[in-house]
């Protein structure tokens, strides 16, 4: 079985900023983690190799320094890495970015599984995953919470929905994407660390990749960030200290009073 696991490099969440004049996350000397919710997604491949044999590529697409992520993940288990890296790729908005990583799945070339993290938590649209899926016109599912039995071509998997769990099953190949249900994260090895520290992780930039430039970076993006305000947020509130049984009454009928007229009592 050959699976890929497209992982982002995220600002840790205390630091993300904004760029006021285009829009996008400002990344220039930010710390920068893995995301999150793609470590379940690691995780999840990882127990699929473990089960069924073959290999995990994870995939990444950012600026060079994103090389540290893909060994971490490597460093958990995974076999190889590539980065698609380019200057053109700067400013890629949801669109941009599940096309320029297709662009780069199909530079692989061969793959049983993607499985991605559910969303990441800068952006916060989950929309990448099944974007990929769409560019590669292959099936989809979301939101998948345990994966039973990949047999006779076809993955069994439960999702998570709002009435609680969906059965279903999907035809190889296939992209999904999983939520924190579907299993702890384990920790890098020292033999993982090791075979990171020595991997020759590739990048490919656009001229490498069969892409249209018309779909790459801000260029490509149809969605744009129009204005970016910080909302205040004010509160008339007011404190009352109660000292004794007087003020402590007084304060009681006092607040009474505010709840009726904030209509909170019936």
């Amino acid at each position: 079985m050959k699976i890929i696991v497209p992982i982002k490099q995220v600002p840790e969440s205390s630091n993300v900023k904004m760029d006021p004049e285009t829009g996008t996350v400002i990344r220039a000397g930010v710390e920068t983690v893995v995301n999150p919710l793609d470590l379940y997604a690691l995780e999840a491949a990882l127990r699929l190799k473990e089960q069924y044999g073959g290999t995990i590529t994870v995939l990444s697409m950012g600026p060079p320094q994103a090389i540290r992520a893909l060994k971490e993940a490597v460093a958990m288990g995974c076999d190889d890495a590539v980065l698609l890296s380019d200057r053109k790729f700067g400013g890629s908005d949801t669109h941009a970015t599940s096309y320029t990583l297709a662009q780069g799945i199909r530079k692989i070339d061969g793959y049983d599984v993607i499985i991605t993290g559910e969303r990441a938590t800068d952006g916060d649209t989950a929309q990448v995953g099944p974007g990929i899926a769409a560019w590669l016109d292959i099936p989809v599912a979301t939101y998948v919470s345990k994966i039973d039995e990949v047999r006779d071509g076809r993955i069994h998997l439960e999702r998570l929905v709002e009435e609680g769990y969906q059965l279903l099953s999907a035809h190889l190949p296939c992209l999904i994407t999983v939520v924190k249900a579907v299993a702890i994260p384990r920790l890098p090895t020292l033999k993982g660390k090791i075979h990171s520290m020595e991997l020759n992780i590739p990048t490919f930039g656009a001229e490498d990749l069969n892409v249209n430039p018309d779909f790459l970076g801000l260029k490509g993006s149809p969605t744009k960030v129009v204005k970016i305000n910080t909302p205040k947020v004010t509160r008339g509130g007011k404190t009352v200290t109660a000292h004794d049984e007087v003020s402590l009454k007084a304060a009681v009928d006092e607040l009474m009073d505010l709840l009726e007229k904030k209509g909170v009592l019936p």
